[in-house]
């Protein structure tokens, strides 16, 4: 063990926190007070882009197809389907009792306005490119065609028809995603962009907007019109922005929340001491990296990038830092995603660290770092929580082990992540990534040219690009995913994005709360949950 991680781990033990389960008067049947990553940017499910949005999106809005909270998928707001022979066309027939939390009815124009309007340039949509499937899609997107143009029709007030352009595996598992929930047009008539506001903005979930207190609590209350709704046995969910996670857990251990959705990693050992099965661990679809702006020097140049890379020990980062709560990453693409196969690796694997560090200093030298010459000085920003704050010093103490200086630029996790989409200037930056759908193409579309909203770094690879674009053309399951392969081997040789751990879902659940499964798509529903005293 060198001495930097002799020394983090020093610091890190200083960290920890002696917890207890206190005691708390009986509580509130009707009320989950569920602690969630942050609080969201927006509300606007077609300008949203984070875990944390996603988890109240899914209380407030119903796509054409949903999850339950085993993480599997089931209709929505769509009764049932039918697909054409040749895979391109689909059909969606909604229910007939499906309604806004107005009482208006859901409609096929609801679905088709939103579909429109998610790809229309005007919006501004972060996740436009994942509805490129639809036909038209990326030409509307790109202002190359009208919005009524998109391979959408709604020929009756039930009846939803989606054309694609080429078939894809996962179209029906992306009609979960936010990107495919529908709007409710009177409201975004009457108020614009400001119809997402309590008091004004109507859903078609389980649950309605009450209230919204930045860094206190979003409120939702069961929506009276949604179908299920006497099915529905809480009433209430009050989402708490948890960014602090070692003063979630002494407020999760005061009985002040039901369910943290994040835990501070350094803390796992006692957290299950004292927890014991409270603390639920499954794997999951997500990755954390280092974006690289490529735009600037000395980024731009594949040696540094590469040097960076080597030295990042991902096995003690995952064990000491993350508690096992994660896994080392020398892929993009996590294992396990389907219409895959086994991703490629980055080199050196089986090397060991002091060889590793010499191929780092060698690199850097090549490119004009290291003794006798200044230093490589990196910025590194990252959004705010005490396991992102361990990481950054951890890899500082890395990288400075082959003569780089770090300094750190934090912020809460909107602000950050809404400067990296919005092309703010950067050197490294953390990134995070959890899969909306399971196939490699929701890892790799990341990196496309002109995918601004993701690829902050703003690299570009014609190669990459038409390995892309060959792929979506490709009906053969087998084939497509070989051409993946070969992209994602591009990304690993080029290191726009420097990946570092694969996550794993961490939670700490109350025994009071009951019906959370802990799943591979990391979702647990609150209509499908319910509340004892405890």
């Amino acid at each position: 063990m060198s001495i930097a991680r002799r020394s983090w781990l020093k610091g890190s033990a200083a960290l920890g926190l002696g917890l207890s389960l206190g005691t708390s008067a009986r509580a509130d049947t009707t009320l989950y007070r569920r602690g969630n990553d942050a609080d969201p940017e927006t509300l606007d499910p077609h300008k949203t882009s984070t875990v944390a949005e996603a988890h109240l999106l899914r209380d407030l809005y119903e796509g054409l197809l949903t999850y339950d909270n085993h993480g599997r998928m089931i209709p929505g707001a769509a009764a049932h389907w039918t697909v054409s022979s040749d895979r391109l066309t689909y059909t969606f027939t909604l229910r007939d009792d499906g309604r806004w939390s107005n009482g208006d009815p859901v409609t096929a124009e609801d679905f088709l306005f939103a579909l429109r309007r998610m790809l229309d340039p005007r919006t501004g949509a972060r996740y436009a490119e994942v509805l490129y499937p639809i036909k038209g899609a990326a030409a509307v997107n790109r202002g190359e065609a009208a919005p009524e143009s998109l391979g959408v029709s709604a020929p009756d007030a039930r009846t939803v028809i989606v054309t694609l352009a080429e078939p894809v595996p996962y179209l029906l598992e992306l009609l979960t995603h936010q990107t495919s929930l529908p709007v409710h047009r009177p409201s975004i008539a009457q108020y614009g962009d400001a119809f997402t506001r309590p008091g004004r903005l109507v859903t078609n979930g389980p649950y309605a907007l009450v209230d919204m207190v930045p860094n206190d609590r979003i409120t939702l209350k069961k929506n009276p019109h949604f179908r299920d709704a006497g099915r529905i046995v809480i009433e209430t969910v009050a989402f708490i922005p948890t960014p602090d996670l070692s003063s979630a857990v002494r407020r999760y251990a005061a009985g002040e929340i039901d369910s943290l959705s994040d835990l501070p990693a350094d803390q796992m050992p006692s957290l299950k001491r004292r927890f014991g099965d409270q603390v639920q661990l499954s794997p999951a679809l997500g990755l954390m990296a280092i974006a690289v702006n490529t735009r600037k020097k000395p980024f731009d140049d594949v040696r540094v990038r590469r040097a960076l890379s080597l030295v990042i020990d991902r096995e003690f980062l995952a064990e000491a830092v993350w508690g096992d709560t994660m896994s080392p990453a020398y892929s993009l693409c996590p294992p396990g995603l389907d219409n895959y196969r086994d991703p490629p690796e980055l080199a050196g694997r089986e090397t060991l660290p002091i060889d590793r560090e010499d191929e780092a200093r060698a690199l850097l030298a090549e490119a004009g770092y290291g003794p006798g010459k200044a230093p490589l000085a990196v910025e590194y920003r990252f959004n705010t929580t005490d396991n992102n704050r361990n990481t950054a010093i951890a890899l500082a103490d890395l990288w400075r082990g082959i003569g780089v200086e770090t300094r750190f630029v934090n912020t809460d996790a909107k602000t950050h992540f809404a400067y990296l989409r919005d092309g703010g200037d950067f050197d490294l930056a953390r990134i995070s990534w959890y899969a909306d759908y399971s196939d490699p193409q929701n890892f790799l579309f990341l990196l496309r040219t002109g995918n601004d909203g993701f690829n902050a770094g703003h690299w570009s690879n014609a190669e990459y690009d038409g390995l892309l674009n060959q792929a979506a053309a490709e009906r053969d399951v087998g084939r497509r995913a070989e051409m993946l392969f070969q992209a994602e081997r591009i990304v690993l040789s080029a290191l726009p994005w420097i990946p570092v751990l694969h996550y794993r879902s961490k939670a700490l659940v109350s025994p009071r709360v009951h019906g959370i499964h802990p799943n591979l798509r990391n979702v647990a529903p609150t209509r499908f949950l319910s509340l004892s005293q405890g």
